[in-house]
């Protein structure tokens, strides 16, 4: 089957699993504009929608928290206590962190060139806009110099509050988020004695995982209620204007996909990029059908050992991490994202807003889990710790962004695995864990799927 045609399969193949979602979000649609606001004032309907739309983006607040921490501190521990951990584990997080890194900047670039957010800035409401740009003018006059900035990351008090003290100190989520890598990599490197600190945590973390489950359970009615409202309440522009902020974000994704990851393979491999993408097409198919890169992980894991000839040791060893941590697209749409929302809400970002954006978007990408829309979480983090909004702040920009995010997320889903499957035919290549025979005869490729 041709190239092109298996993309389309893979459409196909998103559009089915996710049938729900696009059919919440074209009655979101179709109910707002038989039912739009009157003279501007919302109806009992509407109140009765924002009430549920808004009680879906608590439920999403709710979790970000106990997520990225526990994906945080499980994450780092689970480098230290791995046997393998030596020159291939730290290979394989070089390699991840520059890819990133790489797809940070390309978003933050192309977010601020064509400013996508621009267009629905007035459709946002001017008072609660009003509100949010008074917020962040203080936190400006709070970090308006590197020193500042710095001395505001270092975490005081992680857990909350100081109540000694006669002016109650507030901890921000980037204090906590660096107390929390601290304390991962302290569990790290203190051997077998972390297991217990470290089993909850993981509990914490699979509890986390079946909430999220359950709060995307109620995806479908959430966006539902989202979308008719936003609809209602500004008309059917809105949604049109979101077309510049897809195609930044498609636009990134395909730098990173045809331009970085093969410059990357050619200066740190032998390998022929053009045969490691025709090896992993169906994990690529895969991927872009379930958005889920957990879900893909077997089909990565057989592509690239089958017909990439990766051995099995660099394949068990870079491929489970890199489909919980290495998160390189969602980093770039979670960085396009917020620069989006602050242009949408006129928010004049500085140059160490917009460097701190880039630096939480890698940390909670790699804090996101490989699940659909978990992105859309861990934003909440990059939200919280730049700008110190809440997703209810900025509920009608996130609002638009949920709306068209799964088409997206699929796009991103198969860059992230394209991405694992990169750094592991890397790593593979240069410890001689990879079969070049293998790879270049696809006439001797087994089935995968």
């Amino acid at each position: 089957m041709k190239l092109h045609w298996q993309i389309l399969v893979a459409i196909g193949l998103g559009i089915k699993r996710n049938w729900h979602i696009f059919l919440a979000l074209i009655g979101g649609i179709i109910v707002g504009l038989i039912f739009p606001f009157q003279y501007g004032d919302p109806a009992p309907l509407h109140n009765l929608l924002n009430f549920i739309g808004q009680a879906f983006i608590r439920l999403i607040q709710m979790i970000v928290v106990p997520l990225v921490i526990s994906a945080i501190i499980v994450g780092i521990a689970s480098l230290g206590d791995s046997k393998q951990l030596g020159k291939i584990g730290m290979k394989m997080v070089g390699y991840y962190a520059l890819i990133t890194v790489i797809a940070v900047t390309i978003g933050i670039a192309l977010a601020l060139t064509f400013t996508p957010g621009k267009g629905i800035k007035p459709k946002i409401d001017a008072q609660q806009s009003s509100l949010v740009q008074e917020k962040v003018e203080i936190i400006k006059q709070n970090t308006s110099n590197l020193s500042s900035l710095a001395l505001n990351m270092i975490p005081g008090n992680p857990i909350g509050e100081n109540n000694h003290s006669e002016k109650k100190m507030e901890t921000t989520m980037v204090q906590i988020l660096i107390a929390v890598i601290i304390f991962g990599a302290a569990f790290a490197s203190i051997g077998e004695v972390n297991r217990p600190v470290v089993s909850f945590f993981e509990s914490v973390f699979a509890a986390t995982m079946k909430v999220t489950d359950w709060i995307m359970v109620l995806a479908m009615p959430g966006i539902f209620c989202l979308t008719a409202y936003s609809v209602a309440q500004a008309g059917l522009e809105t949604i049109k204007e979101l077309w510049l902020y897809a195609s930044v974000i498609l636009l990134g994704l395909a730098l990173q996909f045809f331009v970085t990851y093969p410059l990357i393979i050619k200066i740190f491999s032998k390998v022929k990029f053009t045969s490691l993408y025709q090896a992993i097409t169906e994990a690529m198919m895969v991927a872009f059908g379930t958005a889920s890169s957990s879900a893909t992980l077997p089909v990565t894991i057989a592509c690239c050992e089958r017909r990439a000839g990766i051995s099995n040791k660099i394949c068990s060893f870079v491929l489970p991490l890199g489909a919980t941590m290495n998160m390189d697209a969602t980093a770039l749409f979670q960085s396009v994202a917020v620069i989006f929302i602050a242009q949408a809400y006129d928010i004049s970002l500085t140059p160490l807003m917009i460097v701190l954006i880039g630096l939480l978007a890698i940390i909670a990408s790699s804090a996101s889990a490989g699940i659909p829309s978990a992105g859309l979480i861990t934003m909440a983090l990059i939200l919280q710790g730049s700008l110190e909004l809440s997703i209810e702040e900025v509920g009608q920009a996130y609002v638009l962004i949920f709306a068209v995010d799964r088409v997206l997320d699929m796009f991103r889903t198969m860059i992230n695995v394209t991405s694992d499957t990169v750094v592991a035919a890397i790593i593979a290549s240069n410890e001689g864990e990879l079969d070049f025979e293998l790879l270049e005869n696809n006439e001797v490729w087994k089935e995968v799927v």
